[in-house]
């Protein structure tokens, strides 16, 4: 009997010995490894932000998100796109559609109000574009949470998005697209499900006296500030319904979304928003005639057009994601 339990202790033992003299390379990484500046500078970014505050990160979730970030980073990297930041206002929005998918046991881009991702950012606070990709997988058991299980899966929900091959390649491209400098990544993980969804933000612009909500036939009007070398280029309102409920096998049917309605309600071409200019600053005004949503697109370019000419936003990105609800 002593003679097994020697065997025993001494294969652990020469185990040990093993391990400790492995390279730390080669060992899993148990921490996530940030920089504590970069640590430091989110915690107060999160600890700033008072919108959607029910949806709040602790430290440990924007770890992990920080971590997640690296790899979203590395896989941009590849494909000669930037680095993007992490966006506080985006990860909350995140979060919520990520709880509200898995405990509704549905995936997709529309909520149960039947809003859309640029309805659900604008309604939050955000006025920047948003692009997003969804991620979702189910147990027949119950998942045992930890960070490391959820680790795990964003990294895998991102792998799924990047192994797409054209022309099936939507989350890939969204992932990818060089415009974006900054993304929302939000989770949710309880009980037999997973979700895990990105949201890609392209700001450029400051915005001010964005109204969340006017009456029918009332003017108004909204600031956009640009970059010393930029100018607004064009303008597009888009109108549609308000939302309508959706349920959750709906949500699930529906597939892509368009970021557009097919209603355009207003275009206002480079040479019309130069008049609206004061320096880097553009206050446009604007009157909407009709009940519903309307959707701002707005693009910009390095050379100001002050005369009518021929223009097109065919390869341009919008820099907005403005949505007034006129009632």
């Amino acid at each position: 009997m002593f003679r097994k339990l020697w065997k025993t202790l001494r294969f652990f033992i020469i185990i040990g010995i093993v391990l400790i003299c492995l390279p730390h390379s080669i060992l899993p990484r148990q921490t996530v490894d940030l920089k504590d500046g970069d640590f430091e500078y989110y915690i107060k970014l999160n600890n700033s932000e008072p919108r959607l505050s029910d949806f709040k990160d602790d430290e440990e979730a924007l770890k992990l998100k920080l971590k997640q970030l690296e790899i979203i980073n590395s896989s941009r990297k590849k494909y000669g796109a930037g680095s993007v930041k992490l966006d506080i206002l985006a990860s909350r929005v995140a979060n919520k559609i990520c709880r509200e998918a898995a405990e509704n046991k549905f995936l997709g881009h529309w909520n149960l109000a039947g809003e859309k991702p640029y309805h659900r950012y604008a309604f939050a606070g955000g006025h920047d574009h948003v692009s997003e990709n969804a991620f979702g997988e189910w147990s027949t058991d119950n998942y045992v949470v930890s960070s490391e299980l959820i680790g795990s899966m964003m990294k895998s929900g991102h792998g799924t998005f990047m192994a797409e091959k054209p022309p099936y390649d939507g989350h890939k491209k969204t992932i990818i697209e060089k415009s974006h400098n900054f993304v929302g990544l939000g989770y949710y993980l309880s009980g037999k499900q997973f979700r895990y969804y990105e949201e890609f933000i392209d700001r450029y612009f400051e915005f001010e006296d964005i109204p969340s909500e006017v009456a029918v036939n009332k003017p108004f009007h909204i600031t956009v500030k640009t970059k010393p070398d930029n100018y607004l280029y064009y303008l597009v309102v888009y109108r549609e319904d308000f939302p309508s409920p959706l349920t959750s096998d709906q949500i699930s049917r529906k597939g892509s979304y368009e970021d557009f309605t097919d209603e355009q309600y207003l275009r206002i071409p480079a040479w019309d928003l130069s008049g609206f200019r004061s320096g880097t600053s553009y206050k446009i005004p604007l009157q909407f005639n009709k009940a519903g949503l309307y959707y701002i697109q707005i693009y910009s370019d390095k050379k100001e057009i002050t005369g009518a000419a021929s223009i097109s936003t065919k390869g341009k990105t919008a820099y907005s994601g403005i949505v007034i609800k006129v009632k």
